[in-house]
Formats: C-alpha cells, sequence, structure tokens
C-alpha cells in the first residue's frame, strides 16, 4: 500500500485524493479522542432541553411515583472458579446500605471447577445456581430467570461496591422511561504499569455528558441494573455492557449513568496484560458492531444516533485511522511541513510506546497497545470466532 502510494506523489489527482485520505482520518481521530467530549460539554450548555432528563431527575410535569419505599433487587454475580473471592464479594453485598428484605444476592455459577459453590452457600448468598458449563451471558440469564426482584443488577465476583451503591444505582428507576443503571467504577493498582485508571475517569466523564444529554452508549461489568420487564437475552458471545445500551434506546427505554453507584475493581497489573483483556473484550464487541444491531439507526433518534456514530464506531475503527494517518503522511512528505510535522508525532508515540517505561512513556504504550487491541479482537472474531466461556482476569485476584 505504502509502496503504490509513494509512486503516486507526483500525480495531482492521486496528492489530492492522499491530501483527503490524510486530513478525513487525521480529524476522525482527533474529533474522537478529544473533540467529541467537547462536544457534548458544550451542547449541555448551549442546549438546555436537552439536558432536562439529568440522572435521576423526572420530566416537568411528570408525577413522582408513590413513597413506598426502595424496589426490591436480586443481584447477580456470575462466577467461574472464583473459590477465591466470592465469599468477600456475597459479604460486600450483605453489608450494603439497603433494606435486607429487599435485597436478593444470586451467585449463577458457570460449570465452576473449584469450590465457588460451597462457599457461595457457606457465605450466605440466597440463591446459589450450580450450573453447566454456558458462559457468562446464560450464567446471567439463569439468574433472571430464578430472581425475585423488580430490579435485576450485576456485578463480577472481584468487584467491591461501595455501601451506598445499590441505593445510587436504583435511584434513577424512579424515572419510568429509564431501563438500564450503570454505576462508576474506579480500577485499582497500587504498583504496576497499566494505566486503565486514567482512561477510565476520562471515560466516566463523557459517560455522565452523555447520560445528561440522551442514554450512555456503554456500560460496564462491575456495576448495572435493568428493570426486570426490559432485561434483553442476548447472542451469548455478545456482553452485556456494549449490547445493552443501545438496545435499550432501540426499544424506547433510556440507558443512564449514575456516578454516586461505586464500585472498586483490581486492574490488570501491567499494560501488556490490558492489552490481551482488551483483545478478548473486543472479539465480543465486534459481533455487536458488526451484526448486533448497533450500525442499524432503527430506533435511534438523530443526537444518539450521532453519539453512537463518534463514541463507538469511530473509537473502534481508530486502529485503522491510524494507519491511515501513518502512511498517507509518509506518502505526502516533500508537500508541506505539516506533513513532516505529522509524521515526527506519530513517529514519537510509537518510538515512546517501545522504549523502558517510564510514567510519560507509560502513557504512550498504554495508548498504542490498546488501540492495538481493537484491531487484534476483530482478527480474532473474524478468524476464528469467539468462544462463549470465559476465564478469571489474569492478575486482578
Amino acid at each position: 500500500m505504502l509502496t503504490q502510494l509513494l509512486s503516486l506523489r507526483h500525480n495531482g489527482a492521486a496528492v489530492t485524493a492522499i491530501v483527503i485520505l490524510f486530513w478525513a482520518s487525521a480529524a476522525a481521530l482527533l474529533y474522537t479522542q478529544v473533540g467529541y467530549a467537547m462536544l457534548l460539554a458544550l451542547l449541555t450548555r448551549v442546549r438546555p432541553a436537552l439536558g432536562q432528563l439529568a440522572l435521576g431527575q423526572l420530566a416537568p410535569g411528570q408525577p413522582a411515583p408513590p413513597a413506598s419505599g426502595p424496589p426490591s433487587v436480586s443481584v447477580i454475580v456470575a462466577a467461574y472458579a472464583e473459590q477465591e473471592v466470592i465469599a468477600d464479594r456475597v459479604a460486600n453485598l450483605r453489608a450494603l446500605d439497603y433494606p435486607a428484605d429487599r435485597l436478593e444476592v444470586v451467585v449463577a455459577c458457570d460449570g465452576s471447577p473449584d469450590a465457588t459453590v460451597a462457599r457461595a452457600l457457606a457465605a450466605g448468598a440466597d440463591l446459589v445456581l450450580e450450573l453447566e458449563r454456558g458462559g457468562k451471558i446464560r450464567a446471567q440469564d439463569a439468574g433472571v430467570d430464578r430472581a425475585r426482584g423488580e430490579v435485576v443488577a450485576f456485578s463480577d465476583a472481584n468487584v467491591l461496591w461501595d455501601p451506598g451503591a445499590l441505593r445510587a444505582l436504583v435511584a434513577p428507576f424512579a424515572d419510568p422511561r429509564v431501563g438500564y443503571v450503570c454505576g462508576d467504577v474506579r480500577f485499582v493498582n497500587q504498583r504496576g504499569t497499566n494505566q486503565e485508571g486514567l482512561y477510565w475517569r476520562y471515560e466516566m466523564a463523557v459517560r455522565r455528558l452523555e447520560s445528561r444529554l440522551s442514554s450512555v452508549t456503554g456500560g460496564n461489568g462491575a456495576i448495572y441494573a435493568t428493570r426486570r420487564q426490559a432485561y434483553l437475552v442476548v447472542d451469548p458471545i455478545m456482553g452485556h455492557d456494549l449490547s445493552f445500551p443501545f438496545n435499550m434506546v432501540k426499544r424506547g427505554w433510556r440507558a443512564v449513568y449514575a456516578p454516586e453507584a461505586r464500585a472498586s475493581e483490581k486492574m490488570v497489573p501491567t499494560i501488556e496484560g490490558e492489552f490481551a483483556r482488551k483483545r478478548r473484550m473486543m472479539s465480543h464487541g465486534w459481533p455487536i458492531v458488526v451484526r448486533g444491531g448497533m450500525l442499524s439507526p432503527r430506533g435511534y433518534d438523530p443526537l444518539y444516533a450521532l453519539m453512537i456514530f463518534s463514541h463507538r464506531v469511530l473509537r473502534y475503527l481508530s486502529p485503522f485511522l491510524h494507519v491511515i494517518a501513518l502512511v498517507t503522511s509518509l506518502a505526502l512528505l516533500g508537500h508541506g511541513w505539516v506533513y513532516v510535522a505529522a509524521l515526527a508525532i506519530q513517529l514519537a508515540v510509537l518510538g515512546a510506546a517501545a522504549l523502558v517505561p517510564a510514567r510519560p512513556l507509560l502513557v504512550a504504550r498504554y495508548y498504542v497497545l490498546t488501540t492495538a487491541s481493537l484491531a487484534a479482537g476483530l482478527w480474532d472474531w473474524l478468524r476464528h470466532g469467539t468462544p462463549v466461556g470465559w476465564e478469571p482476569a489474569e492478575g486482578t485476584r
């Protein structure tokens, strides 16, 4: 590809096409990484009508729900080989600031080969399902089938919730239009090189703006909930984090973010481990994008369609946009200083990512590897599909 582009550098029409490719890719990258958040912030200021549905608020004139107390909630923890952490997870849920008679703890064991079942029972879970291995999604489906709560909430086994997290998580359901709520997860990494926490703080800021304007475009597996009636049964390779929010919107629900619903989770210690984790995640994510309905605008209003395109489609295309920007800047050397500068910046980021880690360089390494993981996940899915099975995240125990 590069050789062909270089051979066209003296063809006027070809140079124009290469220039267009360069600027289109560079603009798309800048927009999806920085400009989108700026646009959301602007819209919340200049279009207050869009922001009237801020988290936890009812629309003007809408009657408040009767003060009958908080809804009954079933918290479902899907678990596979989690014997080391499941007792702590159950104990943490039992200690939440929520009426005990309205809280049900369900552990759905996905064919666990260890003592997860016995330890969940001993820790005081209300219901422990001993299932055949079918994958996380099917374990969650089984938990919902047996749950008694009006609201079904979900969490991973290696996560801890703050005492008030559940109250904050279910509060937005006072608005009858809300079908899905995700909370705030903080990644803990006392040592190691992973920079996921830095990225995730930015992502949460974007999610807050999305929620104020319309609905979020993505969730997380650490802390989220749906109305029982809104719960969706999806393809077992398509995780809830990405498939639930946009599908809720298509069905007429709002999908919102509750920043006070806080959870903490140990992150994978190294950037290389984060690359492997995100690669696995995106092997589940790409089927949702390509054939799971995300790309179909049916059911989206114009604002939410723009949000999906900006924060999901363009973001997942970023590794390919980076390749286009790099190749075209090489091809345009000799056509202006701006292309020399663009090439120098790109090579500097790649060089920094390859050097011995120091904190400023770790950010570059994190960005390069996590961006590459998007393409690697697509390659894995196209090459051999995505298995429904799952394993505990390495290094998070």
